[in-house]
């Protein structure tokens, strides 16, 4: 029970304990809602210098990192493949018996470490030179029940990122039959019901509408955001007069399955990033500024990737410091410590308005 007391300052009808040392320091919860959200691709080393996983999660300016990429669907022994570049993949890592499949599973404190971080993180099926697709939707939703028992909620598969759940899967499909992405996207969501944790389904298709690969899934299944490629194509950045995220605004309200549906503009980190598309990190940000006052759907922008970012005197930064100036405030959570039970938070702020927060044990 709370009451309020003089000035409008909460008090606490309970006791609370004396804190002996400080508490976790705060750190902003990721919440898709938002129109200040900033994503970034990992795994692909554009710079020839990426880093681990875990210095882009200690990051402020990234709520959402995405690895890249799960690119073959069905490889050796019937599993999948990933390439992370200089980071996990089967030519330099050990692999599971029978398969191609990378044993990434050192990077499970890595991921965890980002989600305490107040991150999500996600893994990227399909890019540029991937092998993908499917044959039926039958074909497809068995293979949402091997990523969802490999990646996310499942098991009696190999983990090839150990112990560690990611947060979601994208879809970068850039290759192969359209077909079956929406009955795997549904069967995600259906073993994702009831669930202890949220999961999250997004896609990264180009911005010439519709898209020819994925277009029709986004119609008809539920997806919770997309990043759309407004690069290599002739509705890029560097092309104001076809730019066209106001026909992605009116398709995400009127036609998408998820009618609250986020668009972030996806934009190139670098020079390097792109073969055409590239924009200076002020024009990023006016027309991040733009969409957060103009449309709805807005949820951020999406960079590719990380560690042409950083090499690009830190353009994430930048764009993130942009799009906080035009959103207001992040709640924050403290860090969950190692073994916490993560249904309920460990810490909990309550603002008041004289004398600073009062954080408070839950456990």
């Amino acid at each position: 029970m709370t009451v309020l007391g003089p000035f409008g300052l909460l008090l606490l009808a309970f006791a609370v304990p004396a804190l002996s040392v400080p508490p976790p320091a705060t750190v902003p919860a990721y919440n898709i809602t938002r129109n200040d959200n900033l994503a970034v691709y990992w795994g692909q080393d554009g710079s020839g210098k990426q880093q681990d996983l875990s210095a882009y999660c200690q990051d402020s300016a990234i709520d959402n990192v995405i690895i890249a990429f799960l690119d073959v669907f069905r490889g050796q022994g019937g599993q999948p493949e990933i390439n992370l570049a200089n980071t996990c993949s089967a030519s330099g890592n050990a692999v599971f018996g029978g398969t191609s499949l990378a044993d990434c599973s050192f990077m499970a404190p890595q991921i965890e470490a980002c989600q305490k971080n107040g991150k999500i993180v996600t893994l990227s099926l399909g890019g540029a030179d991937s092998k993908v697709g499917f044959s039926s939707d039958s074909q497809a939703q068995s293979f949402a029940d091997q990523i969802w028992n490999s990646f996310l909620g499942g098991s009696g598969a190999p983990r090839p990122f150990g112990g560690a759940v990611l947060d979601g899967v994208d879809l970068d499909i850039e290759q192969g039959s359209p077909s079956g992405y929406a009955a795997f996207v549904k069967q995600i969501r259906a073993r994702a019901k009831g669930a202890k944790k949220q999961f999250f389904v997004t896609a990264a298709p180009q911005c010439p509408f519709p898209d020819a690969n994925i277009g029709d899934a986004l119609n008809a299944a539920p997806f919770d955001a997309v990043y759309v490629q407004f690069y290599n194509n002739f509705c890029g950045l560097d092309q104001p007069k076809e730019y066209n995220f106001a026909t992605w605004d009116h398709w995400a309200k009127t036609v998408s399955a998820n009618k609250d549906i986020k668009v972030y503009i996806g934009a190139p980190a670098s020079k390097d990033a792109a073969g055409m598309g590239y924009v200076d990190v002020g024009t990023l940000a006016n027309y991040a500024k733009h969409a957060q006052k103009t449309w709805s759907s807005f949820g951020g922008v999406m960079l590719w990737e990380a560690s042409l970012a950083v090499a690009n005197n830190n353009f994430h930064k930048t764009i993130k410091t942009s799009l906080s100036a035009g959103a207001p405030p992040r709640p924050s959570i403290a860090p969950t410590p190692a073994g916490t039970d993560t249904a309920e938070p460990a810490w909990v702020t309550i603002p008041t308005r004289v004398g600073g927060p009062i954080i408070i044990p839950l456990h």
